[in-house]
């Protein structure tokens, strides 16, 4: 059981962190022998996150980790600093905080990103730097780890969200590279070409399979969308998942040799409380071995105001309390931020767990009527789904029915889109990828409205599940 424990380089990496630090979570999850994991949770460098801590959050029915990430570039050569535009001094300082909450039953994983300009106020502390005792102050939430290291961060971390922190890990990026080699390459999709000099990225439109340098580059990227830290969020949290079902889908969890490999790569970079050691790896590993892309969420903290300007911080972040409380209540209570289906409400519109933009759809027309494949294709997009816009031809079955073909690990993704056309039938197709096939039938197939998940549109309040990655 867990432990109950009672800068001038501001380039957004969280993405990087999130990849590295999750990763070493789910992949702790592989079923694997107990000597091999005695051996990995030796290698694992030890932080006291929890010296002097007290009044703390009570413990919840999940797990929940305090992922840190560091400005450390030690392990990356000269070449690879140049290549990668990773130049200057390192600070000791935190450019990523995110919760990750594994539920009592081990079969989601919710990861929420803290922006590193969080407004808050931090408890008083020791300066680590003077040695000095220093009252609570105005501050943004990154600055909590220069003053007082990891301790006065879970502090800082658990008064904001009243989520109690039972593990914590520490990483940098040195290992970023070589493990993402490791994995064969992570898939990333874009709708449009996305280059950025000051980090290197130079991708065109589609599916883009990264080699780690190259993904290195695509979470560092910080001069795209106008600068917008959301929508770089958005597209960091679209790789951490990718690279969720990069590696179940190419069996790392199952294999010990692979998992040994990719997970030794991770292990490099990364600090950890004791507590995390070899019985919880191994208690994590026994009950996660059918996580699946779907098992994952993504979210960002609710936001009030993205640019709130504070005299000697300058702009910083300030929450919206009202949702980021119910968010983190949400973990406390151990319960999925995503919403399931609910039934057709006025108007005959269901609502759907996942929103059209992110369902991938080819058509095929098997009526033998000219033409209905590329209606269908029509009225699809029209209502925000992502059809190839190209229909295709198939085989007349004189079946009568509409079916949908979909890999089962995007199953939420296949009844959204069944919501759309009543009575079609759903088919599992094995490793078929994110893209939907509708064959068309019927040749008086309906295609309904839908409403999109509940939830208001305010900047990074809708979570993302891992099955909501559009690559094929």
């Amino acid at each position: 059981m867990p432990r109950r424990a009672s800068s001038p380089h501001k380039g957004p990496r969280w993405g990087l962190r999130i990849a590295t630090g999750t990763s070493v979570l789910l992949l702790a999850a592989g079923g694997i022998g107990h000597t091999m994991v005695t051996g990995l949770s030796a290698d694992v460098r030890r932080v006291d996150p929890f010296h002097g801590l007290d009044s703390r959050p009570k413990s919840d029915n999940g797990i929940n980790f305090l992922v840190v990430g560091t400005d450390r570039r030690d392990g990356l050569s000269a070449g690879q600093k140049e290549t990668y535009k990773l130049g200057g001094t390192a600070c000791d300082c935190t450019d990523t905080m995110l919760l990750v909450h594994l539920s009592g039953d081990r079969d989601r994983a919710t990861v929420v990103s803290l922006p590193r300009d969080t407004y808050t106020r931090l408890p008083p502390h020791k300066d680590r730097a003077t040695g000095k005792r220093v009252a609570g102050r105005s501050a943004k939430l990154n600055a909590a780890y220069t003053a007082g290291g990891a301790p006065l961060t879970v502090r800082a971390v658990e008064k904001l969200t009243d989520v109690h922190v039972d593990h914590y890990l520490e990483v940098d990026f040195t290992s970023f590279m070589s493990t993402v080699d490791v994995l064969g390459g992570v898939p990333v999709c874009t709708t449009e070409p996305l280059k950025d000099s000051y980090s290197g990225l130079d991708l065109p439109k589609g599916t883009n399979k990264l080699s780690g340098g190259e993904a290195l580059q695509y979470v560092r990227a910080r001069h795209l969308d106008g600068g917008s830290d959301l929508s770089r969020m958005k597209r960091q949290q679209h790789f951490l998942a990718s690279f969720i079902s990069r590696a179940t889908d190419t069996g790392v969890l199952m294999n010990p040799v692979r998992f040994n490999k990719v997970a030794a790569t991770l292990l490099e970079s990364v600090r950890a409380d004791q507590g995390f050691g070899t019985e919880q790896m191994m208690a994590l590993g026994q009950a996660m071995r059918g996580f699946r892309p779907a098992s994952s969420e993504f979210a960002s903290v609710p936001l009030a105001d993205a640019d709130h300007q504070v005299p000697g911080l300058g702009s910083t972040v300030k929450w919206d309390a009202g949702k980021a409380t119910e968010l983190f209540e949400a973990l406390r209570e151990d319960r999925p931020l995503s919403a399931p289906p609910t039934p057709p409400g006025r108007g005959g519109r269901p609502q759907v767990a996942v929103a059209p933009r992110n369902i991938s759809v080819e058509v095929a027309n098997a009526t033998g009527r000219q033409g209905l494949g590329a209606r269908t294709d029509r009225k699809l997009r029209g209502l925000g789904f992502a059809t190839t816009g190209v229909p295709a031809n198939a085989p007349h079955t004189g079946r009568g029915r509409t079916t949908i073909t979909y890999d089962p690990r995007w199953d939420r993704s296949a009844r959204s889109l069944a919501a759309a056309l009543p009575g079609a039938k759903l088919v599992k197709a094995e490793h078929r990828g994110a893209r939907m096939k509708v064959t068309v039938g019927d040749p008086y197939q309906p295609v309904r409205p839908v409403r999109p998940p509940a939830g208001n549109s305010s900047p990074g309040e809708a979570p993302m599940r891992g099955d909501e990655v559009d690559c094929e």
